[in-house]
Parts: structure tokens; sequence; C-alpha cells
């Protein structure tokens, strides 16, 4: 039976509970579902028998996104199109000051971690992002400690060398480009998009096969350009608009359809150029944008 002192642990560490589900799942939605059952579990657990409630519901949640990892590989090797993370909408404050947790959390690092092994992934993120010690890892994990330090190493091996060798971008900067972005696209300005674009930049759309959307991702500066000059000229319809939101710590623009969204569309910026455009169209991915989450680490 669960008490008010089960509730009031697990209220207290939600945040940082949900940001270790959501960088292992890339799901805000699958998240959701894995702290509700893993509260289930622990509203069962005796708290005498519990020294660090911390590092017990860091670890009994790992167990639950590691399971709901390994069953969703199936879905997602028969996904139509590209499959993006769900964008994740934050208070304004949230992870402003703390470097580590806005990259952990960006679109770029969430793609990246796409790479890895479920372990892998669990791994690194407990280390690298929480500074969890192996030992806990390695009952997070069912793993040896000599194991999780190899898979640590190995993890952080794959992350370094498929990690864009740029300088992070202040956020003053980021929201300057992402607004001479918008204004630009929606004049109709080619000129002035390109010079904002690097000349490889991709645009990759999660649609699920659910609305219109490219099936592969699309390279190239200029037909980038028209991609996001149709957006923003699609925001100027009638009861449609673009608003600017903050989405994994980061400036994006939400498209709407009336009051209804319809696209959530992130940005990968290197050496002062927009590198990659992350767009989420699939309607069940949006669905985790309606209300602000709070991150903690």
């Amino acid at each position: 039976m669960s008490t008010d002192e089960h509730a009031e642990r697990f209220t207290l560490l939600r945040p940082l509970l949900f940001t270790i589900v959501y960088e292992i799942l890339g799901s805000a939605t699958e998240s959701d579902d894995v702290l509700q059952d893993s509260y289930l579990r622990w509203a069962a657990v005796d708290l005498a028998t519990v020294r660090d409630t911390k590092s017990y519901l860091a670890r009994l949640v790992t167990r639950q996104a590691l399971n709901a990892l390994r069953a969703s590989a199936r879905r997602r090797e028969e996904y139509v199109g590209p499959w993006l993370p769900e964008p994740l909408l934050l208070d304004e404050s949230d992870a402003s000051v703390d470097v580590v947790l806005a990259e952990s959390v960006s679109m770029a690092m969430l793609v990246l971690l796409e790479t890895l092994t479920p372990d892998e992934r669990a791994v690194f993120v407990l280390r690298e992002v929480f500074g969890f010690g192996y030992d806990e890892i390695a009952e997070a994990t069912g793993k040896s400690v000599v194991t999780v330090r190899q898979v640590a190493h190995r993890a952080r091996g794959h992350v370094q060398a498929r990690r864009r060798r740029f300088e992070p971008v202040d956020a003053a900067k980021t929201t300057r480009i992402t607004e001479q972005f918008m204004a630009a696209a929606a004049t109709g300005d080619m000129q002035g998009l390109l010079a904002l674009l690097a000349p490889e930049a991709t645009w990759t759309a999660d649609s699920g096969g659910k609305v219109t959307a490219a099936r592969q991702p699309v390279v190239g500066a200029a037909k980038v350009a028209v991609l996001a000059m149709e957006l923003l000229r699609a925001g100027r319809r009638p009861d449609s608009r673009v608003e600017m939101v903050n989405c994994n710590n980061a400036p994006a623009m939400a498209a709407y359809d009336g009051d209804h969204l319809v696209g959530v569309c992130l940005f990968e910026i290197g050496d002062g150029k927009i590198t990659n455009f992350y767009v989420i169209r699939n309607p069940d991915k949006l669905l985790a944008v309606a209300v602000p989450r709070q991150i903690s680490r």
C-alpha cells in the first residue's frame, strides 16, 4: 500500500527520474508510462530497507526504461520514414545554467544516442550525464562492474567520435539565428536563408507515415531552404501560425493549424550556421508538447 512518504519521495525526484528515462528512451510519452509503472513498484517497497532513495529509484526506472527500449526495438525497425525522438517542451528556465544537462537533452544528442545499443545508452546516460557510480549502474543494468566499465568506455568513444567538433552555442546566439531564419523564410528571402545554412544542411522529417513529409533526409542548403519557406508560408494561411517555443532547451518552431499543433522544427547549429533541421510531424509524438516538463540532474 502506497504511503504519503512513498509519494513525497517519488514526487521530489520525479524531474530527475523523468530526465533519466527520457534520455534512455527518447520518448516523453513512453517515459510517463515507465514512471507510472515504476511508482507502482516503488509503492510496494518497504522504505525501511531503502538506504538511498535517489539511487534506488534511479536503478528502478533504469531497469524499466531498458525493458521498454528493448520492447520498442521492433516497432522502430518497422517505422515508416526517419525516426526522431519526441520533442520536449520545457519551462524557459529549465537547464539554462546546466551546460551538461542542456546538451544531454538536445535533439542532436538524442539522435546521436540512437546509434548506441540499449545497454550503451543507459550506461552512458547514467555515468556521463548523471554521474552515478559504476556499482550503482551495474545494479541498475544487471551487469558486473567490470562489464559496465567496458560498456561505458565503448559508449563514450562512440559519442565522442560522432559528436560534432563545434564549440557550444550560447542561448542568445541560437535565438538570434533562429529569429533570422524565421524572418528570412517567412519573407521568401532566399539569399538570407542560404547565408544562415551550412552547405550540407540536412532536413529530417518524422511523420511515421501518418502525414505528408519527406521519407528520406533532404541534404543541401538550396533544397532545405525551399522546404523551410514552404513551412513558414503555411504558417501565414488563415487560422495557421508558427510560434517560437523552447524545446529540448533550444529555440524551436511550432506550427499550428488553428489550435491544433501540426509540427515542431528543431535546429542544430554549428560554427554559426544551421546544420540540421529535425521536423516532427507524427501527431502521436506531438502530444507530448502539450504541457511543459521539468528536467533535472
